[in-house]
């Protein structure tokens, strides 16, 4: 069970490194190279560079959203009637 928890754990890291690093070459490095260059064809448009994260972040917030709403419905208290 350990392995498999680290195998998993290690795919998570490598998996953010390379994200990590293709980002930051697309947004970064990229805009200083001729537009001809064959690195271009690795990359999608510049304009995705802004789509992208925007999609993800309105994703993470409804995802935060939804499960702080799962906690607060589970846990509500009924009124006590006297």
């Amino acid at each position: 069970m350990f392995l498999v928890l680290l195998s998993v754990g290690m795919s998570l890291v490598v998996f953010s490194l390379v994200l990590f690093t293709y980002y930051s070459v697309w947004v970064i490095v990229l805009p200083f190279v001729d537009s001809d260059h064959v690195l271009h064809k690795y990359f999608l448009s510049r304009e995705y560079s802004v789509i992208l994260p925007g999609i993800a972040a309105v994703v993470l917030l409804l995802c935060i959203g939804a499960f702080t709403a799962v906690v607060m419905w589970k846990n509500r208290k009924p009124k006590k009637v006297d």
